[in-house]
């Protein structure tokens, strides 16, 4: 734990709360499931210019599947959408996110069903509004122990929930990772994204849960909310002298974000991250992005995950 505690820095992430739906997709095999949820996560790594942050909570296997953990009984998988508290009509926001992606990419996507995954009040009706490309004959019935929407495809039927659940998240969990060069750093970062991603209730957003461009909240131009993270990029080291963070002998800084269902989730997968990623032979240090709570107030301690 001392070799561990070196490597860490005592240092906290900087998360902030979100509000977030969460649905099952299950399709016929792996492969159209796959498709699927590359589809309805696409474009979703960061709320600075996508409309959510979205990413798979955990996938279930045909063995899973089969034992009854999905209603009928396909490989599937549980995938959130966040959006930040902060954004204005939040809820409405969130609905409509949720519209678009089931509509555009899960409804589209051959042999693909949809399921509500978090049972509350309020909710979405996101059936109904779903079940109108139907175009008059879309029909309610209850299947798979669900009551939904039935919808006419070319390809046969499309089946979804009548109502989708939302409720209070966290966003914005992350570590750092310092290596002497782009492969160490990067090794580090899959490794974490991947203990990260197999942690119940947390998702991943960016390409293979790594974002190489860490940015700041903020820049030097008024029309920008966030720009590169100046003062850790290892090219600018000389150039910005003194003001760089940026430790000697350190070549590539990578970067994973985490969302969740709540803090304690985001705390299991730091925890979980940080001990997969500090396996990784030539890893220099293991740090944190923060902004002294200009941009939330829900704070993942390092050292407190691993103590």
């Amino acid at each position: 734990m001392t070799q561990l505690t070196e490597l860490v820095d005592d240092t906290y992430a900087e998360g902030f709360r979100s509000i977030y739906g969460e649905i099952l997709i299950t399709a016929r095999d792996q492969k159209w499931l796959h498709h699927c949820v590359a589809a309805a996560t696409g474009h979703a790594s960061s709320t600075i210019m996508c409309d959510c942050e979205a990413g798979v909570s955990h996938w279930i296997s045909e063995e899973e599947a089969r034992a009854g953990a999905t209603p009928d009984g396909r490989p599937g998988a549980v995938v959130q959408f966040h959006v930040p508290r902060f954004v204005k009509n939040r809820e409405k926001h969130l609905e409509k996110v949720m519209l678009a992606r089931i509509s555009q990419n899960v409804l589209t996507c051959p042999t693909t069903r949809c399921f509500n995954h978090l049972d509350t009040d309020p909710y979405f009706k996101l059936g109904r509004k779903v079940a109108l490309f139907g175009d008059r004959h879309q029909f309610r019935d209850e299947r798979f122990g669900e009551k939904g929407w039935v919808i006419p495809t070319l390809g046969g039927e499309f089946f979804l929930s009548r109502r989708f659940g939302f409720r209070d998240g966290v966003m914005g969990g992350n570590l750092w990772f310092f290596g002497p060069d782009e492969s160490i750093a990067l090794e580090a970062a899959e490794r974490a994204s991947e203990a990260a991603e197999a942690t119940s209730g947390v998702v991943t957003t960016f390409p293979g849960g790594i974002a190489s461009s860490g940015s700041k909240a903020g820049s030097s131009y008024d029309f920008l909310i966030a720009a590169t993270y100046a003062e850790f990029c290892p090219t600018l080291r000389e150039q910005l002298g003194e003001r760089s963070k940026v430790p000697q002998g350190v070549g590539s800084i990578m970067e994973i974000i985490m969302n969740g269902r709540d803090l304690e989730a985001l705390q299991a997968g730091t925890r979980n991250a940080i001990l997969a990623a500090a396996q990784t032979e030539g890893l220099l240090k293991i740090s944190a992005g923060n902004y002294g709570g200009r941009l939330g107030k829900t704070f993942v301690h390092l050292h407190e995950v691993i103590a």
